[in-house]
């Protein structure tokens, strides 16, 4: 049983007592505001007005007002799914956030975040998250974007005991440490996560003694004591302004509540322990205090009280009057506004460079074209990662911009969006593409949704790139292709260039855009002869496909290595007297079907392929929408191509097997043609 018995043994130094009167009075006002809001939430979602779920922090209300206390304006928090106490102690408008636990338009996140997404970006509320502990690798890369800035703010990033036993907080930790980030990790622990007791699911002393092996310094306080919240926030921002690092704060504190509003679950807390907790309540131990120092009356309390009371009413009455968001509003914010290409793209020219080369040349001009572009990932100073794609990168624009992280695929991903959140153009580097797998909750969670999900107000402008494929017999983790995992996710986009001038062209495109990019490079495509390739700088619009080939009997569509072997095809089948047009979608999100359709529709005839298992590849979707779109031209079914149902074979023969070539490719044109 969690026994507040312990907080007896934390006692507060009185010499490290930060607040005076005044700073008493305004945190009494805060916890009453925030104890308000709570518990008319909870009303309200009863009533069914709020609907969906909320995360009650009644009980924990000194640590908001304590910690938020000690920030300036510049400032920002990161929280978590039981953040209303943080954002409302940052300075978030009542109004706006019961708008956004009532799904209203005006709320926070134009209705479409909820409670647990509240973000205010003016304010330096970089956003709730949903997600267990992800606001710890974000905090990381806000953290940095301001250490790179200069801007001399630091953060916040709170998160429940819970989140101390996922892995991001291993990760985000000791990338903190090594980077000396001006964050605050700080740790409520309020006894249980959903049923299950701290104590029982947590080893070691205590989770502020997990700093110690990361070099952290590190605190437990007593959570329900705001002199005590307020002392230690402020040492640790001292630290944190003064570039000295990190510092881990854990809270001991107690919900009143069940985990959420929405929950119903069999009893797991006896009433005596609730009744222990709920003697120390913050808000009275507080009050007693002031009395205790003349600085507060039962009279001036009351009205204190009635205040909170007043101004929380009149905003619900506010929301209440609120719309709802419309189904266009709300699609109009999952990608941000493109910005239009003023000249076409130049003529690819004399100069030869290869694959590789043009990639990495994109790489050396989009960094001297914009400060704000930094890049994350393991090895890729000195050596320039395996493939020597970043290589001379660490020399041109030094260690600051091009950083070498620890293998930790989950805080460089959420370092990489955190720090996006906050002004950086960030290009992550999965070493190989079997790896982005680690990097899921960051590209899925976070960046796909942040835009939206924050009611558009979130800039996500990041690259996740990498070599997938196979070819070079790496084996089943080290060669996928993996674009269906990600073309599924509303808010990301995905790049497949499969020549050198659309390389360099789009990964110029994809830095420059204001979300998130899922970038895929081809192993096999490295290893290609140099091509032709302009040396200035250029960007080539997403979801404009490349005409490869023309042709007039069958239209081939394939992307990245599979596109070298349809031309192959294509050529063996000119021989046999059949015209083959090939078709190159360049991006596979946003999808350029118009030149597909209107390719077959000339050619009556379609074949699809691509490296990954044909079911559920990317190749149904676009046979699909040929169908949609040309069926009445169509003489024959649309074939498709892929890897047969089985992770990747070591084999060298076997591998070659797996993937379609050239013979293969051409049969099925063969196969659409002939058909009777």
């Amino acid at each position: 049983m969690a026994d507040p018995s312990i907080l007896d043994t934390l006692r507060n130094d009185p010499t490290g007592n930060t607040l005076g009167p005044e700073e008493r009075l305004a945190a009494l006002k805060m916890m009453l505001r925030i104890r308000r809001f709570e518990t008319r939430a909870k009303e309200l979602f009863l009533q069914g007005i709020i609907k969906g779920t909320a995360h009650s922090s009644v009980g924990q209300e000194a640590i908001a007002a304590g910690a938020c206390a000690v920030l300036e304006p510049r400032d920002f928090v990161l929280t978590h799914h039981r953040g209303h106490g943080h954002t409302i102690a940052k300075g978030a408008d009542l109004g706006r956030m019961f708008a956004e636990l009532m799904g209203r338009e005006a709320g926070y996140c134009a209705g479409l975040g909820g409670s647990m997404h509240i973000a205010d970006f003016d304010n330096g509320i970089l956003g709730a998250n949903g997600i267990v502990g992800a606001g710890m690798g974000l905090g990381t890369g806000a953290a940095l974007a301001e250490q790179l800035n200069g801007t001399g703010a630091i953060g916040i990033t709170f998160f429940g005991d819970g989140a101390a036993n996922e892995g991001i907080f291993h990760e985000a930790l000791n990338l903190a440490a090594i980077w000396k980030l001006p964050l605050i990790f700080f740790c409520e622990n309020n006894q249980y996560g959903l049923t299950t007791a701290t104590e029982a699911v947590t080893a070691g002393p205590s989770i502020a003694a997990r700093g110690d092996g990361y070099g952290i310094p590190n605190e437990r306080v007593d959570g329900n004591d705001l002199a005590a919240i307020h002392a230690a926030t402020s040492r640790a921002a001292l630290r944190a302004r003064a570039g000295d690092g990190p510092t881990l704060i854990e809270a001991l504190t107690y919900r009143w509540d069940d985990h959420s509003m929405r929950a119903n679950l069999p009893t797991y807390r006896t009433d005596a322990e609730e009744e222990a907790w709920k003697s120390r309540d913050p808000m009275v131990r507080l009050g007693a205090d002031m009395a205790h120092r003349a600085e507060l009356d039962d009279a001036s309390y009351t009205a204190l009280r009635h205040a909170a009371e007043t101004e929380v009413e009149a905003a619900i009455d506010w929301a209440k009057a609120q719309s709802e968001p419309t189904m266009e509003a709300a699609q109009a914010l999952v990608h941000p506004p493109r910005p239009a290409l003023h000249t076409a793209p130049p003529a690819p020219g004399d100069r030869a460079i290869t694959y590789a080369e043009a990639i990495t040349e994109a790489f050396a001009q989009e960094m001297a074209r914009d400060e704000d572009v930094i890049f994350l990932g393991e090895d890729i100073g000195k050596t320039g990662g395996i493939f020597g794609l970043t290589r001379g990168l660490l020399e041109q624009f030094g260690p600051a911009r091009v950083r070498d992280t620890p293998i930790s695929e989950g805080a460089i991903a959420t370092c990489g969006v955190g720090a996006a959140m906050r002004g950086k153009r960030v290009v992550v580097e999965a070493q190989l593409w079997d790896f982005v797998t680690l990097m899921m909750d960051a590209i899925v969670n976070q960046a796909a949704k942040a835009r939206f999900m924050l009611g558009g107000k979130a800039k996500v402008p990041i690259v996740f790139r990498g070599p997938q494929g196979a070819g070079i017999r790496l084996a089943a983790q080290h060669c996928q292709s993996l674009e269906m995992l990600f073309a599924n996710v509303p808010g990301l986009e995905i790049y497949a260039p499969a020549s050198a001038y659309d390389a360099k062209g789009l990964m110029a495109a994809a830095i420059r855009h204001d979300g998130p990019v899922v970038f895929l490079e081809h192993k096999l495509l490295y290893l290609g002869q140099p091509q032709p390739v302009p040396d200035e700088t250029y960007a080539i619009e997403p979801g404009r496909a490349r005409i490869v080939r023309q042709g007039t009997d069958c239209t081939i569509v394939a992307t990245l290595a599979m596109v070298d072997r349809a031309v192959q095809a294509a050529e063996k089948l000119a021989g046999e007297g059949i015209s083959v047009e090939v078709i190159d979608p360049r991006t596979i999100k946003p999808l350029d079907i118009d030149t597909i359709a209107d390719s077959v529709r000339k050619t009556n005839r379609a074949v699809v392929v691509h490296e990954a298992p044909l079911f559920g590849g990317f190749g149904g979707e676009i046979a699909s929408a040929i169908t949609e779109s040309a069926f009445d031209w169509l003489d024959a079914p649309v074939a498709r191509i892929g890897a047969p149902e089985m992770p990747v074979p070591y084999n060298d023969r076997l591998e070659r097997r797996y993937m379609p070539d050239a013979h293969r490719i051409a049969e099925a044109v063969k196969s659409v043609c002939y058909r009777r």
